[in-house]
Order: C-alpha cells, then structure tokens, then sequence
C-alpha cells in the first residue's frame, strides 16, 4: 500500500548506547501488529538487529528501517547504533529523517549519547521529541532525568506525560496530559484506568505549561491565553504542531519498551506532531551549473531520490533511498548526478530489517530499497535527466583511528584489500590507504571497536583472517656536516675486468628534500658517459639512511674527481663504485633522524581542558592556540608528532568520557630528539631482523 507525503512520518532513533533504541522499535512493530511476538537483543531475535555482529555483541552496529503502519500513517523508524564508533549510521539517518526521537534511559539521566544527539539535531535544526526509557525497571528516576534534562536545555522541555509511580519509584502506568486520560499496561495491552486524585495538580500545571507554549506560537493565541480562554484540542494539537517545528518546543514522552508502555501514546504524537517529509529538513541542491538550490520536496515534482545508504550482504546488494520528488517505479531510467549516467533502476522493495518486500512503486517522501544496483553508491542523487541536481554529501566525521591490517596467511592480501572495499561500500566512514613507504595496508576508522567488527565481518563474509598491528612511523633521515669519500669498485677476473673509481662530496642542502645530483669533473678523469651511473647508484643508495635504514632527504651530492679503464669500466662498475661512497660518508656526516610532525585540533568541553594540556605536554606537543566554540567547547591548536599519536583516539575518548573530538594532518619534517631517536632505531632493528 502507498501513503500520500501528508501520511509519512520519517523518525530517527537516536541516542547512547543501550537506552533501549531497538527495544522500543521492537515495541511499536509489536503494537501495529507488524510482529507477533516481542524479540530482545539479548536473545538475538529482533528484526533490526539482523547482522551476525550485531546478534554476537548484543548491540547495534548499522542502521535499520522498520516501517510501522498506525492511524492511517506510515512511520519509518529508523533505528541506529548508539556506539560511537558507529556514529557514520547515525549521519545517514539523520539524512533521511525529518525528526528525531532522542531515547534516553531513566537510569542514565543525561548521557554523553544523549549530549551528542542533541548536538547533531540542533546542526540540522531538526524537530525532536525526547523519550525517557526503562521506567518500570529497578533504580529508574524518571523525575530526576526529566529534571536533569529541564536543567540543561530549559523550558522548551514539555512534558506530555506524567507518569504514575509506586513507593519504589517504579513507573506502573501513564498519564496523557493533553487529553487527561490515565493508561496501565496488562499482558501487554494497553488498558484505560481511573486518573488518579493524588496527580490532579500535577497534570493541570503541566497542561497550563503546554498552554502557555501553544499561546506562543501567536498573537491571537497569546491575548486568548491572557483573557483567560480555553483552547480546543485542535488549537492545542496546531499550537504544539508548530512550537515542535518551530523548534520552540521538545516534547518529552515515557514508557518501557520491554511492556509496550507509552509506546501507542509516543506514535499518536509522532503522527499529531512531527512534520510530514514536505514540511521536514530542508535540502540544498548542486545544479550542473555549479549554483546551489533549494530543493523541494514535491509529490508532483520530477522523480528524484538520495541514495542514503547502502548494504551488500549475502542477500544482495541494496540501495535505501529516500525519494523526494515524484513517484519512483522499478522500470525507471533516472541519471546518477555523480557519474551524469543514466541508470535504469532494479526491483523495488519496502526493508523491514533484512526482510525485503518487493513494491511496484515508492512515493514522494518513502524510504525503500532498489535491488542490485552496482554503480550507485551512499550520497548519489537519483533523478530526472530534464532535472539533474546533487544533493549535498553525508557529512561522515574524519577517521583517526589507523591500525596496520595484514592477512594471517602470506599471499592474501588481494583478499583481505577487496573483502574491505566491499565493507567500504556498506560503510564509507573508514579509509583504506596502501602506504607504499612503510609497506602497510592502513585501515582507519572511528575507534577500536569499529576496526575490530571489520575484522570480525572479513572472517565470516569473505573468508579471511586478518591481523592487526601498528602503523609504522615513516621517519626520514639527514645529514648535518659535509663530507668527502672516494669509492672505488676493481674486480679482475679471467677476461675483463670491472674498474670504477669516484670521488663525491656528500653536503646537507635544506632547500630540496630529494637529493640534488651535480659534477664537478674536470679533464675528463671520469668520462661523462659514466655519470648517470653514479647518479642511479647514489639515488638507489638514498632509500637507505646509515641511523635506520629510512629514506635520506636534503642530500647534495656533488661528483668532483675519480678514474677510469679505457676497458674494464662500465656503468655497473661505477654504480657500485658511487655507493660504496655514499656507504663511507654517510656515517661520518653526523646524520639525524627526521620525524613526522601533524597538525592536532582537538575539540573538547571547558571542564576536560587541563587533562588535555597535561596529556599534550607528554606527547611532546606544542600548543599553538585555543578558540572557544561559543558552545562551551573549546578547540585546542597544537603540532605533535606523530609517533606519539598511535593510541590517541583512545585515549582522548577516555579522558573526556568520549566528549572529545580530534582531526589530525601532517604538515613537516623535524629533527628527532636523542631520546624518541634511540627508540625509532631500536624498533626499526627489530623489525629488520623479524
């Protein structure tokens, strides 16, 4: 069945880690009898935890659609990760969103999850309901979190619930403050009981609250409310309406998840009070001119859909799209604005966790999948070639976790690089890179829990066992005093021989960092024939520094006298002979290492600043700077070199209590202190003799 854009309601589960996402997806599938029995993460059973991984840690790793069908409306939950490292989900929720329900646990109060979520909503301006979870367990304080989260975000949280708790705090049903009726839930069903007395003046300072923000929304409003007058419930539901998209009104709501309790409640309000996808995020739109666009959301438009993410799995390869223009069918030709390429479209199906359900269409405003469509990747526009637009890219964070990844058994390398590519396809917020300098394959990722499920996913899907280890540093060496070696090459064995005999200047030249090849011969002592030798000789030399065997930079090698054999001198001969040279300089010419220096932006809350500072400090840093945020973070400016910036992503992650975020680029070379020296060429040794 399709639904009109007014009918579909586009939400985002959002939120820490274990405050019950799933849980209550789960609980709004079982309530629209689109399940008909209650799975539980711990028990692997839940339609939108479906991947091995996810069913083996009992958490979320990818993002998930579960359509719901309530009242004549089509809501699509989306339901995402609430892992850190697996915040690239959560970016392409929000894409296909139009509003959020930021999930919290009564237990937890106001998480660092929580904090995140809200933060990525208000980049957006995205509308938001919060949804306090777990009130029925052992050690919830729904008042406590409500009041912790009034105390952070002010007034604008308006509560449409009051809960009704027993003498242990424990919350046993729910009160509807816009229409005063009192619910419980029995054997998972939802029954009306009598309002409790002892709430009475509870509920009337909440409702007059309400009012009060609905009196915002207008003038007219506003002079009612003051005279005293009542509105009706759809001057209320208007007023709330428009305050939620006006972002001048969060919505609190409660339950549990695990007994369905405010789950009906929470899906009248998403369908009363969140915006339609016409009235959702507005989108900007790149035309083939290069002039940007706003791009709207019209059923009678020309086709068009955002490829939000993708999965390739053993089931197949699916495309999830939002469509936001027209009506989109599975015979459909539309250009892909990245390549400017006409392609015609796959089957069509409507994605309840892994199940896929094929549909003839998808209509302005639906998320569904299109099947099979190997050229299309996350962040493509889909469209009509009479109007061909880009929307703007996913705004995935940085990686900055890297970890050298190899195959257990030699010679799978091609396996292990092409098995990753294709997780890439599913998950474009890591970064493979083959470094040709330090002879690694170097995944980065988001954290450690991340690059551990890509392994994980390697073995079980393509085969092949991985490991990790550390990326090398790739120093560079240097020498600092000018020095004069001959190198002489003889060799006399029966016929002819081989005679090659140099003499070269070895000098540090800081202005070019390959090595600068110049002669000095006069009188023809070496004949001119012979020089591309001795300088093929000298730049294969270079790769090799005398301290640790790393490339030797800012080099002037200067050829100025030497001898030949009318018949035994050859260019092999005086190639060996220009490195034997190079050999007897190098170790005299005071060389030094060069190490790798970056440029750190750190970004991290007031409170966590002198931890930070003290860390820098032992990692060899230089704060360069700091600028507040106007957020009450503050970013720190700092070079560090890179060798101390292995664990890093780690370790600011336990400093700030995963507050902190960091980008890190390299910028120059620099000397390398005695002490970082004699542990850069203690290690490059051993990895010599291994």
């Amino acid at each position: 069945m399709s639904y009109s854009v007014q009918n579909i309601r586009n939400v985002a589960l959002i939120g820490h880690g274990g405050s019950g996402k799933t849980a209550l997806a789960e609980s709004l599938l079982y309530m629209t009898k689109a399940i008909d029995r209650m799975g539980k993460a711990v028990d692997g059973n839940t339609v939108c935890d479906y991947d091995p991984e996810e069913v083996k840690r009992q958490i979320s790793i990818s993002l998930a659609v579960a359509p719901v069908e309530y009242k004549g409306c089509k809501i699509n939950v989306l339901d995402t990760p609430g892992g850190f490292d697996f915040a690239g989900e959560v970016m392409e929720a929000l894409r296909a969103a139009d509003a959020a329900i930021i999930v919290c646990s009564a237990k937890d109060g106001v998480s660092v999850g929580l904090e995140k979520a809200w933060k990525y909503c208000e980049e957006r301006n995205m509308p938001r309901f919060i949804y306090i979870s777990k009130t029925d367990e052992d050690n919830s304080d729904y008042n406590a979190t409500f009041e912790a989260l009034r105390e952070k975000y002010g007034n604008k949280i308006a509560p449409l619930v009051v809960p009704i708790w027993d003498d242990n705090k424990k919350v046993t049903g729910i009160i509807d403050v816009l229409n005063k009726r009192a619910y419980e839930m029995q054997k998972l069903q939802r029954v009306e009981i009598q309002l409790p007395e002892s709430k009475a003046g509870v509920i009337d300072e909440f409702y007059e609250a309400l009012k009060e923000s609905v009196a915002e929304t207008s003038e007219e409003m506003m002079e009612r409310f003051f005279e005293g007058e009542d509105f009706t419930y759809p001057e209320m539901i208007q007023g709330l309406r428009q305050g939620v998209r006006e972002l001048s009104m969060f919505p609190v709501v409660c339950g549990s998840a695990v007994n369905c309790m405010g789950s009906l409640m929470l899906m009248d309000y998403i369908v009363e009070l969140l915006p339609t996808p016409m009235e959702g995020n507005y989108h900007k739109a790149t035309r083939q001119d290069g002039e940007t666009e706003e791009f709207v959301v019209s059923p009678g438009g020309v086709p068009a859909a955002f490829v939000f993410k993708t999965v390739s799995d053993q089931y197949g390869k699916y495309s999830y799209i939002k469509v936001l223009s027209g009506i989109i069918t599975s015979d459909l030709a539309l250009v892909n604005s990245r390549t400017g390429n006409a392609e015609k479209l796959g089957r069509l199906y409507v994605m309840k966790g892994k199940k896929a359900e094929e549909v003839k269409e998808l209509t302005c405003g639906d998320i569904g999948a299109i099947g099979k469509m190997d050229k299309v990747k996350t962040g493509d526009t889909l469209c009509d070639s009479r109007k061909v637009v880009a929307l703007k890219q996913i705004p995935f964070a940085e990686p900055c976790y890297s970890v050298a990844i190899a195959p257990k058994t030699r010679g799978q390398e091609d396996k292990v690089a092409q098995g990753l590519n294709r997780l890439n396809e599913e998950d474009p917020s890591f970064t493979l890179v083959n470094n040709g300098e330090t002879h690694q394959m170097v995944l980065t990722g988001a954290g450690d829990i991340q690059v551990d499920v890509l392994v994980a996913k390697l073995k079980s899907r393509f085969n092949v066992e991985a490991v990790l280890s550390e990326t090398r540093v790739p120093y560079r060496e240097k020498i600092r005093k000018k020095v004069e070696k001959q190198g002489r090459h003889k060799k006399q064995t029966g016929g002819s021989g081989q005679f090659g005999d140099v003499w070269i200047r070895f000098e540090p030249n800081p202005d070019e960092e390959q090595m600068v090849f110049a002669e000095e011969v006069f009188g023809g002592s070496v004949p001119k024939n012979f020089f591309p030798a001795v300088e093929k000789g000298l730049r294969e030399a270079c790769v090799h520094g005398p301290l640790a065997g790393y490339p030797v930079v800012n080099l002037k090698a200067v050829l100025y006298d030497g001898s030949y054999h009318p018949v035994d001198s050859s260019e092999i001969a005086f190639k060996t002979a220009a490195q034997l040279a190079y050999k007897a300089a190098m170790p005299e010419a005071n060389p030094v290492l060069l190490e790798p220096v970056g440029e750190l932006k750190v970004t991290v809350p007031d409170s966590y600043m002198g931890d930070v500072m003290g860390d820098l400090n032992k990692r060899r840093g230089r704060v360069m700077g700091m600028s507040p945020t106007g957020d009450g973070d503050q970013v720190i400016e700092a070079e560090v070199p890179m060798a101390e910036m292995t664990s890093y992503a780690i370790d600011l992650r336990a400093m700030t209590q995963s507050r902190g975020s960091y980008t890190f680029h390299f910028i120059r070379y620099e000397d390398c202190p005695p002490a970082a020296q004699e542990k850069a060429i203690a290690a490059a040794k051993a990895m010599a003799e291994e």
